[in-house]
């Protein structure tokens, strides 16, 4: 049995064992998502907040009610879902119950979707968010680097993975008011990479809610030179 043949009976075989599931419903099918959720679950459109991207009613406003009243200090950033429904579900799914391979769909979504837009950005370097030791041991993986990585072998743009650093663990963010959640992430990050001066980074994470997170990682790589701040994430909350 030649090389090629090896490879189509290991692939049928992982899919006997492993069937490929719909993403964003956990349905055993055929194609990369089922069509119901295809159709159901759209990416965010406009128009949306200048900012952070959250959805808005009114195409006259600029910024959503967090943005209007926040100063952030990343400087701009997109999300693929509302995080709502099967996207929410789907995103629990991902991080709690070890669905990887899930991160490969996202990215190709959000690499689909936002790639042109990274490129006029000019970001040299992708970084997802990291977790604290203690929550990597626990969870078994980081889901924002899974995300990273697939993203910057998508776009050609590498992902620094060990440079941005968590050195003190906090308390989930899901569980805290928005005056809390940006005490909680408050000297929370550090960088041991070198300077940054002139660099447009990328932050990947799963999540955006009220920017907390990224904020606080965002302030620390402006504090190592880096010139512009970014962020994509697979979902974000609504901005009504």
């Amino acid at each position: 049995m030649n090389c090629e043949k090896i490879k189509i009976f290991i692939e049928k075989l992982l899919r006997f064992f492993y069937p490929n599931t719909c993403p964003l419903c956990g349905r055993v099918i055929r194609e990369e998502v089922c069509p119901d959720c295809a159709r159901r679950v759209q990416p965010i459109r406009e128009p949306l907040c200048k900012t952070c991207g959250k959805p808005i009613r009114s195409s006259q406003a600029e910024y959503c009610l967090d943005c209007s009243r926040t100063v952030h200090d990343f400087d701009c950033g997109r999300a693929l879902y509302v995080h709502r429904g099967q996207a929410a579900w789907s995103i629990y799914q991902f991080k709690f119950h070890n669905r990887r391979i899930y991160g490969r769909f996202y990215a190709g979504q959000i690499a689909d979707r936002y790639g042109a837009l990274v490129q006029k950005w000019g970001v040299t370097r992708i970084l997802p968010i990291p977790l604290s030791r203690k929550k990597r041991r626990l969870r078994g993986f980081n889901q924002a680097q899974i995300l990273a990585l697939e993203l910057a072998e998508r776009l050609g743009i590498p992902a620094d993975t060990g440079s941005l650093v968590r050195i003190r663990h906090t308390k989930p963010q899901r569980t805290l008011d928005p005056v809390l959640r940006r005490q909680n992430v408050r000297r929370a990050f550090g960088w041991k990479g070198g300077s940054l001066t002139g660099e447009r980074v990328l932050l990947v994470d799963d999540i955006y809610t009220t920017g907390s997170t990224l904020d606080g990682a965002a302030r620390v790589l402006k504090r190592a030179g880096a010139e512009k701040v970014y962020f994509l994430t697979v979902s974000i909350g609504q901005g009504y």
